[in-house]
């Protein structure tokens, strides 16, 4: 026997397997990336004042990977959300977030949920080299450029404040009162739409916030209805803007008010009753039953599919969130990677979602500037 030529031929042997071994795991390298799957993890508003708002962009989400991973995935790879309840409380948003980043099996995050939330959440995951994709927040706090990493679709409240305001002044409204939460959701309306109003030489009449627990709405709305506005702009989400709508009409039945998107989930719609009739609702997402565009009739497809036959706004854009990240990840090629992800991202631009355009480029702004206003009818529905 020939030994080093064994030798020799076992060393061969074993380098080939070893660089085979190496070729098969280096799509691995990543956290959160094998063979077969891609994993995402979520913090999100599952309970608590905006559960049901949370629950409802999470809908469509769902319902587009599931639809995706009945294809057969990205490259082979199907798509894992896993999605931690944080009730709308940024410290338990944080502890989720850290756990993700602790157990190293989260590729990146994705659809987080809520301003404050999301402020609290962004610095940890960004010095932990994680991505954060498609927060559900208007904020321009989270906007800034130098926020490499962090990408955001839907237009920001900024957007949607100059919508409304541009909408009222066009009408004729000049004398326009606020009423905005007390935590940096609500303090970010109100310096959007003061900023708009001073656009146009004018300043709000009246500003006045309420807590998150609704406990001065009564209070807040006298403050409000004493400025004599001509209509309101509410920067609210949950209670406290089903509250002071309700308050409102009891002391004056038909003054115009216009809220942000987040109103309009079917609970808060359910809940104002024939208070709501007449409020207006800026929105970032085409109008869900609009079938001439073929996002609309894509995404009631995958809905339908996953059992939902109720269409509103926020599971559309859940659906169009992950639809998106979905895209990026595809662009990103086999060798998945962060760095790849986020270069693939960026280089999304002026692209069409079917009929409706968005586009990163470099930095954490919109990518989305689509804002159209619906309206609360007699029957508790949205129309536009």
């Amino acid at each position: 026997m020939n030994l080093p030529h064994v030798t020799a031929n076992l060393r061969n042997i074993l380098v080939g397997v070893a660089t085979a071994l190496l070729a098969s795991t280096s799509s691995l390298a990543e956290p959160g990336v094998t063979n077969d799957a891609i994993t995402l993890g979520q913090s999100t508003a599952l309970s608590g004042p905006l559960g049901d708002l949370g629950q409802e962009v999470l809908k469509g989400s769902k319902a587009y990977f599931d639809a995706l991973n009945a294809r057969g995935g990205i490259n082979g790879r199907k798509i894992v959300l896993i999605s931690k309840d944080d009730a709308y409380d940024p410290k338990k948003t944080v502890e989720n977030v850290e756990a993700f980043i602790a157990g190293g099996e989260t590729f990146a995050l994705f659809g987080t949920f809520g301003t404050p939330n999301n402020e609290a959440l962004i610095p940890v995951a960004l010095k932990a080299g994680m991505p954060v994709l498609m927060p559900y927040t208007g904020a321009p706090s989270i906007r800034k450029p130098e926020l490499v990493g962090v990408f955001n679709l839907r237009a920001s409240y900024a957007d949607e404040a100059e919508k409304l305001i541009q909408h009222l002044t066009t009408i004729g409204f000049k004398k326009i009162g606020i009423a905005y939460q007390n935590n940096s959701f609500g303090k970010e309306v109100l310096t959007a739409a003061t900023a708009a109003l001073e656009q146009r030489q004018l300043k709000p009449v009246a500003a006045v916030s309420v807590e998150n627990n609704a406990s001065d709405a009564a209070a807040a709305a006298t403050k409000l209805l004493a400025a004599q506005p001509d209509a309101l702009v509410l920067g609210l989400a949950g209670k406290p803007t089903i509250e002071v709508i309700k308050n409102v009409n009891q002391s004056r039945k038909g003054l115009q008010m216009y809220a942000l998107s987040v109103l309009a989930t079917a609970g808060n719609l359910k809940a104002l009753g024939n208070d709501g009739s007449g409020v207006a609702i800026s929105q970032v997402v085409p109008f869900p039953s609009n079938t001439v565009m073929p996002l609309v009739r894509d995404y009631q497809q995958a809905m339908k599919a996953a059992g939902v036959n109720e269409f509103s706004h926020l599971s559309l854009e859940g659906y169009l969130n992950a639809r998106v990240v979905a895209e990026g990840i595809r662009r990103a090629g086999r060798n998945l990677s962060r760095e790849s992800l986020i270069t693939s991202l960026q280089s999304i631009n002026r692209m069409d979602m079917g009929g409706m355009e968005i586009g990163f480029g470099k930095g954490a702004s919109s990518a989305s500037k689509f804002v159209e206003l619906t309206v609360i009818n007699s029957q508790g529905r949205l129309v536009k």
